[in-house]
């Protein structure tokens, strides 16, 4: 539910990125409008962008290889920065996959300029006067569907199934800066209902009536009896 501390939503052009700071306990809700569309996300610390949300730590910390409705994302330093708070699409996201670049398109044969996220990431934070000091690869990819195969090793990368106006809810646990692209893709087929043509996307900044949720801690091995 939405108060009037919400703000209302801001879109996120296809193909291009946006980036916004966050108040601990303030919440980002990312709307998938069209249902189509992959979004690729990062956070930092908002005083010290040396620590920065991080896909092999999150992994580590809910022995999951994507987190769902109840688990945090942590930074290089294992401290949580957003937590899943909603999730109103089939739940089907990735943290394996790495952000598309510049090279990532040359390697794809195109010959000129395509956007990409790692560049709108960068976009998006110049925009708040913020220069993140690297360009990591490693973004959370919300809506993306990358499938482990029956091998329990091979992935296949498949359209999104998300559905128009699903959306995920990711609440502050620190401070931060969030930055978030409507993935350019359109080579190989991440985006949804087969035409791999990039959408908007809508974001907005929730400041209250969020679900109570505590953060849960890291795993550690049960101990042996």
């Amino acid at each position: 539910m939405q108060n009037e501390a919400d703000s209302s939503p801001i879109t996120v052009p296809a193909r291009h990125g946006k980036a916004m700071r966050l108040r601990a306990g303030q919440a980002l809700r990312i709307i998938n409008t069209h249902g189509t569309q992959v979004v690729d996300c990062w956070a930092w610390n908002a005083y010290d962008l040396d620590e920065f949300m991080c896909m092999e730590a999150t992994r580590v910390w809910n022995q999951r290889l994507c987190p769902i409705v109840g688990d945090s994302f942590v930074t290089s330093r294992r401290n949580a920065i957003l937590t899943m708070v909603e999730d109103t699409s089939p739940g089907v996201h990735d943290t394996f996959m790495a952000a598309c670049d510049l090279r990532r398109y040359e390697l794809l044969g195109v010959k000129t300029y395509h956007r990409n996220c790692c560049d709108n990431m960068m976009e998006g934070m110049f925009s708040l006067g913020v220069t993140p000091p690297r360009r990591n690869l490693a973004s959370f990819n919300i809506f993306m569907n990358i499938r482990v195969q029956n091998d329990g090793n091979t992935l296949h990368t498949l359209p999104t199934e998300s559905k128009p106006g699903d959306s995920i809810t990711l609440r502050a646990e620190m401070d931060c800066f969030v930055a978030l692209s409507a993935c350019p893709q359109d080579i190989v087929k991440i985006q949804g209902k087969n035409d791999n043509t990039p959408r908007d996307v809508a974001v907005q900044i929730l400041s209250g009536n969020l679900p109570e949720m505590a953060v849960r801690g890291p795993w550690v091995p049960a101990a042996e009896a």
